[in-house]
């Protein structure tokens, strides 16, 4: 089956520990997720400056995976939210971990206002019947999450960003009596995200 990168994000100004970095790890250590795949997928942790688009996410690209999930952290929302698209936008307003903001206001002066991702319908249905409560989202923000997803929509490739709430700071259940950890069930739903990205891949031209 055809290669897979899976992206999480390292801490950001108001967040020193970034669940999504966990997660993206979590999922791609899977033993299951490599017996589905015949190999163990790709992971990279971005740091949370503009500068890792060009030093991290570039030569990752470069090597041209097949499909891409990626995964952030969107604290304010009370869902997992499945990103339909990224704009050509970007937020003067919220500084990276190193103080910069963007430069301009469109991500690529030239290029198109949005991109789509064909694959988060699938992806979203996947994460439900894995029994998550995935939304759709029109909106990846204007930080560091629209920015890499827009870049990594222009390669073509089968991608989608999941944006997942702030997990709950609570203690581990006792064995045998509560829900289970918010990461437990996350990790479960997105291998099988993966799955269906890895796919969707392998059936690209």
């Amino acid at each position: 089956m055809s290669r897979l990168l899976i992206t999480g994000f390292g801490p950001f100004p108001t967040e020193p520990e970034n669940p999504s970095a966990r997660l993206a790890r979590r999922v791609a250590a899977s033993p299951h997720l490599r017996r589905l795949l015949g190999h163990a997928p790709d992971c990279l942790v971005l740091e949370t400056r503009y500068g890792a688009l060009d030093t991290q996410l570039a030569p990752a690209l470069a090597r041209r995976p097949r499909a891409v999930l990626m995964i952030g952290v969107a604290a304010r929302r009370s869902r997992v939210c499945v990103e339909t698209r990224a704009v050509n936008r970007v937020s003067r307003l919220f500084p990276d971990v190193s103080g910069a903001v963007g430069r301009f206001l469109a991500f690529e002066p030239d290029g198109p206002a949005q991109r789509r991702s064909g694959a988060a319908a699938q992806v979203r249905v996947a994460l439900q019947r894995a029994g998550l409560d995935a939304a759709a989202s029109r909106d990846a923000g204007r930080y560091l999450c629209n920015a890499s997803y827009y870049r990594v929509l222009a390669t073509g490739c089968p991608a989608v960003f999941v944006h997942i709430p702030m997990p709950p700071r609570t203690r581990r259940p006792k064995a045998g009596g509560g829900r289970r950890p918010a990461l437990d069930r996350w990790t479960e739903a997105l291998i099988e995200a993966a799955r269906v990205l890895a796919l969707r891949g392998r059936a690209q031209p």
